[in-house]
């Protein structure tokens, strides 16, 4: 047996094993507790099936494919060669790394619009608020979120500023959100960055920053490899909330706009 079959198999094997427990304790709940048969049991059982072979097929093709492409891009973008012929690592600046911050911008943007998570919490808001919160809107903007947050990341561990210095600042600017933003925005968009942590982010951005950090000169992968999924998490929040803010001050003005239009036509009437 060839080791991408073998790799395969164990993939499916250990997606098996995670889905088994949501199972077990799904039956369990409607056996044992609500004392109700299970609906088309063979339709769940077929549902079933379908969801543990996707997810393997997928989270194999994250770990051949796309998390070895991250690693392999963010060391070759940091490269003295690429960045400036024959410079030297030590000397080289924050900003001479610029093609990194567009290629971690782009690869947030990408990896968060096509995140299934998010697809499903848009499908659902949109349904909930009966078209108040568009799909594509809110998805646009915690896929912003997320970019701005790699961008800012792989500038932190370029530059080697600590990580709490981003979270506090971050959080300081969502709790003076929070109070300022619509009251049915606040926990869609704290939900939001939950779910940018999900299958087709993480991988990724796990390996744009690990990558990241041993390729900058004076970084430690342990200390400032990780953290861009904090990142992640916590600029979404602003961005969607920011996002409501925007909306809610244009379509202020707008009814401002028509009460002020009403009484000059009185006056211009015959």
């Amino acid at each position: 047996m060839s080791d991408l079959a073998r790799d395969l198999i164990e993939t499916i094997g250990t997606t098996l094993l995670d889905v088994l427990p949501i199972a077990g304790i799904l039956v369990g709940f409607q056996v044992g507790v609500l004392r109700q048969t299970i609906p088309r049991l063979r339709r769940v059982l077929v549902g079933t099936l379908y969801v543990v072979i996707g997810l393997s097929f997928f989270l194999f093709g994250l770990e051949r494919a796309l998390f070895p492409l991250g690693k392999t891009m963010a060391q070759q973008l940091t490269d003295p060669a690429f960045i400036g012929a024959a410079a030297d690592a030590a000397a080289l600046a924050w900003h001479d790394y610029y093609w990194t911050y567009i290629f971690a911008f782009a690869i947030g943007f990408s990896t968060t619009i096509a995140e299934p998570s998010l697809i499903a919490v848009a499908i659902k808001a949109r349904e909930v608020s009966g078209g108040a919160v568009g799909a594509w809107g809110l998805r646009i903007a915690v896929a912003l979120g997320v970019a701005l947050s790699l961008a800012v990341g792989t500038w932190r561990i370029v530059t080697g500023t600590p990580l709490y210095v981003y979270m506090i600042i971050g959080y300081v600017i969502v709790v003076v959100q929070t109070m300022l933003a619509p009251r049915m925005i606040i926990p869609l968009a704290y939900d939001s960055g939950g779910v940018t942590t999900s299958t087709v982010t993480v991988p990724l951005v796990a390996a744009l920053g690990l990558g990241l950090a041993s390729s900058v000169p004076g970084r430690s992968v342990l200390l400032d490899g990780f953290g861009l999924i904090a990142l992640a998490s916590l600029f979404p929040m602003i961005t969607v909330m920011g996002y409501a803010q925007v909306t809610s001050w244009l379509e202020a003005r707008r009814r401002n706009a028509k009460v002020r239009a009403i009484p000059s036509k009185g006056v211009d009437s015959p």
